[in-house]
């Protein structure tokens, strides 16, 4: 899918207000597809299960990111310890976790504090948006973070 590929190299007040948005269309779920296949060193395979695709635009209306949350990891124990769960807490509760399965930043924007903006922003959204999707909300969001390849700078500083 042909899309700009022109530099956004900015402070971060100069690109504010950010705008998450639901994936929910046609089109943008084809974008969305498209960047996560093409920037995404896990690409996209797809969805099973509840799930919110977010895009994040500029004030110009031009993408910076592209963010899937999904079904939360059945079982982790150092996540299911720190709450307290035993397994049949876990499995009547689960539902309300959702899993930062995909987080993207478009190779070509660099803006120094996007990502943790990014994160922070959806963080505020993301119950409502769950709720009116699927009836229910989430409580809790999780990623897993490969250590070898990154710090998890971003996902610290969003709290």
């Amino acid at each position: 899918m042909l899309h700009s590929t022109l530099p956004i190299s900015a402070k971060l007040k100069t690109l504010t207000s950010l705008k998450a948005t639901l994936v929910e269309d046609k089109d943008t779920l084809r974008l969305f597809k498209c960047f996560l296949s093409a920037y995404h060193y896990l690409g996209f395979s797809g969805t099973v299960g509840e799930n919110l695709k977010y895009m994040i635009y500029d004030k110009n209306d031009r993408p910076l990111a592209c963010l899937l949350f999904g079904s939360s990891a059945w079982k982790c124990d150092p996540r299911d310890s720190f709450i307290g769960w035993d397994h049949a807490t876990r499995g009547k509760n689960l539902a309300l976790v959702t899993n930062n399965m995909r987080f993207l930043i478009l190779p070509w924007v660099k803006v120094e504090h996007l990502a943790s903006h990014i994160l922070a922003k959806v963080a505020r959204c993301i119950r409502d948006d769950w709720t009116a999707k699927y009836g229910h909300p989430v409580y809790m969001l999780e990623t897993f973070v490969e250590k070898d390849r990154f710090l998890g700078t971003c996902y610290k500083a969003s709290n």
